[in-house]
């Protein structure tokens, strides 16, 4: 709220500068690297039936890419209207509500022993456990792999708005709207589901479908088949990210929560930058579309590396949910 108060400071005064918006969004990028695996892991504090953990996490998907599709065209609205600096000023108002919000719920607190450890110490045995422990180890990997190779192309969005399409920013934003409904899709149909088993074989197939779109989309020159990809994309995108949090949620112990939400949140949001820069490097030099052929093919080679990975999380994963309650005997399906 702070930092969104800042900006709205210096945008209706008239001093905002390159600079402040460098440091606000150096300012932003710590704020999220503490935001987002808290919120991950306290989603787990807020849902009393560990059963429905798989419906928050999609709910809260589904409220993230609803947000994303609706706000921006909310705020192209109201920055014709009021202008930009009370666009500003009215974000860092909303945040008003998510502090009351946070300050009126009843959460049973949680004891826990707290240990004097070294923070280098706590975070080489987070490392261990996290890439020692079979489910969590190819679960990150993938998701990293999907966010370095996958995620970029929304950099690529202008190029084919512009060259491929031969539209403009009305393109580019249907494409923008179609890949958010596609996700929203993703999260309803996840949030349906009334169980967290088969999610292993759900990532695969999520992720093969996010490559499928990918490819499928930079061969298309028509915008209605780009829009109908686009829906793909979205819809593979949320289900394999939605998913592998899901299952990473439910299995990883609890004194080891935040730190695996922190692998998650790099995975996830850390390697996108450096896919979008290498995604931008292959563009300039062998053309968008043969990027996304790269991307998309990459993303499906990576979730036929899960596949052959899935018995083994399959044994490792069965006596957990057993011990949880979630399952009552062993099912034949994979998990």
């Amino acid at each position: 709220m702070i930092q969104a108060f800042l900006l709205a400071f210096l945008t209706l005064t008239g001093t905002i500068a390159v600079w402040h918006l460098i440091v606000l969004s150096i300012f932003l990028g710590f704020i999220n690297a503490f935001d987002m695996p808290t919120r991950q892991s306290f989603v787990v504090d807020i849902v009393e039936n560990k059963k429905d953990l798989g419906n928050a996490i999609a709910l809260n998907s589904f409220m993230f890419n609803g947000a994303r599709l609706v706000g921006p065209s909310i705020a192209g609205l109201l920055i014709g209207i009021v202008g930009e600096g009370l666009c500003f000023l009215l974000n860092a108002i909303s945040f008003l509500a998510i502090i009351f919000a946070l300050l009126a719920m009843n959460i049973p607190k949680i004891r826990r022993k707290t240990q004097s450890v070294p923070v280098l110490q706590e975070l080489k045995e987070g490392y261990r456990y996290a890439f020692g422990f079979a489910p969590i180890r190819y679960i990150i990997l993938l998701l990293g792999l999907i966010s370095l190779m996958g995620m970029p192309y929304l950099v690529l969005m202008p190029i084919f708005a512009r060259d491929i399409l031969h539209g403009g920013p009305h393109t580019l934003g249907f494409l923008m709207g179609a890949s958010g409904i596609g996700a929203l899709a993703g999260a309803i149909y996840l949030a349906s589901r009334k169980t967290v088993l088969g999610l292993g074989r759900l990532i695969v197939i999520a992720s093969s479908t996010f490559g499928v779109g990918l490819i499928a989309f930079s061969f298309s020159r028509y915008i209605q088949l780009s829009l109908c990809m686009m829906l793909l994309v979205g819809f593979g995108m949320i289900v394999q990210m939605a998913s592998s949090n899901t299952i990473l949620q439910t299995i990883v112990d609890e004194d080891k929560r935040g730190r695996i939400m922190s692998f998650y949140a790099m995975a996830f949001m850390g390697m996108a930058p450096f896919g979008s820069l290498l995604a931008g490097s292959l563009a300039s030099r062998i053309g968008a579309p043969d990027t996304l052929i790269i991307s998309g093919a990459a993303c499906i080679i990576g979730s036929l590396l899960f596949f052959t990975k899935l018995p083994l999380i399959r044994k490792i994963v069965r006596p957990i949910y057993l011990q949880m309650g979630i399952i009552r005997e062993m099912p034949t399906e994979l998990q």
